[in-house]
């Protein structure tokens, strides 16, 4: 049988830290079963004659933490020469990251199999997709207009301020009713009144840690990692400081990944991660969630090798 190619779509390898990278994960787990591997970065896509094409390396990677990645000479090629595209791409979900998905969506057509799903990476923004399960989320608005946000701080007290296209804590404010510096939180967010900004009660579990729970296929992986907050920040992110803790799913955590579940399913999102405060969910990650490393470490699990069954059945 001839060796699968998978091809990873993704931000620069050598600036991964390789000892968290979700996505090394992923590549390691899928070279151990004998795929080959290709890699491309953001600049790398093409469409030739309607058809999507990439400029993609032969890609070789290790389980080290000074030396996990050898690359080839990258050549273009039409994409109906892989079997798998691992689209990885981190935020921000700008226009041009919707025109990738558009032209990964091409591949798709031609029988590539994509993971996420292109349409899905457009359609379920990580912020504003929680909201189609309200019983889920604690109260929220999203809008633009800084006399509505500042009526719904005064109504909540105090609350979360953030963008809708950002990652890792980037450009998340902690404000309140009465804070002297909430007009310009809302300027700097909202450009002046020209782009969307999300406002959410705060919930002061997040001192027990911001959940981040795995979803393979729509159905939650075990565990979820806690990320604490450290010293004076709010913020848990990994990025923002956080310290990690791995904790069994609480009955809550189930019900949440049950509501979700199904719909991520339906829209082809096979790996996902739900961040979850307290009672709440608070995001969908559909574009390169992580934290599979730090689970598996602590929980000898092997996340990638469940979500590579998963694709592989998908691809029988």
């Amino acid at each position: 049988m001839a060796a699968r190619t998978l091809a990873v779509l993704m931000d620069p390898i050598a600036t991964i830290k390789p000892k968290k990278d979700t996505t090394l994960a992923l590549l390691l787990e899928a070279q151990r079963r004998g795929w080959q591997l290709r890699y491309c970065t953001h600049g790398d896509l093409a469409i030739r004659n309607g058809s999507a094409w990439a400029r993609l390396a032969p890609l070789v990677v290790r389980d080290s933490s000074s030396d996990w990645f050898e690359l080839g000479p990258a050549e273009w090629l039409d994409l109906k020469s892989v079997q798998l595209v691992l689209a990885r791409k981190d935020p921000p979900v700008d226009a041009q990251f919707l025109y990738d998905t558009m032209v990964l969506e091409l591949a798709q057509r031609e029988g590539v199999l994509v993971a996420n799903d292109p349409r899905g990476l457009r359609d379920a923004n990580e912020k504003l997709f929680t909201l189609q399960f309200p019983l889920c989320v604690a109260p929220t608005l999203v809008a633009r207009d800084s006399a509505e946000l500042r009526r719904f701080v005064a109504e909540h007290g105090e609350v979360v301020l953030k963008p809708l296209d950002g990652m890792g804590g980037r450009g998340i404010f902690r404000s309140h009713r009465g804070d002297p510096n909430l007009n310009s939180i809302l300027e700097t967010l909202t450009v002046n009144g020209r782009q969307f900004a999300l406002a959410q009660k705060f919930i002061p579990e997040i001192s027990a840690g911001d959940k981040r729970i795995l979803m393979v296929d729509g159905e939650p992986v075990p565990y979820a990692l806690a990320r604490i907050p450290q010293g004076d920040d709010f913020r848990g992110n990994l990025a923002a400081g956080g310290r990690g803790e791995g904790v069994p799913l609480s009955d809550r955590d189930r019900w949440i990944a049950a509501q979700v579940g199904p719909e991520l399913k339906r829209r082809g999102m096979v790996f996902v991660g739900l961040d979850v405060i307290g009672d709440w969910l608070t995001e969908i990650n559909v574009t390169s969630p992580t934290c599979a490393r730090e689970l598996d470490a602590q929980f000898g699990l092997n996340i990638a090798g469940s979500l590579f069954d998963c694709l592989e059945s998908k691809l029988a």
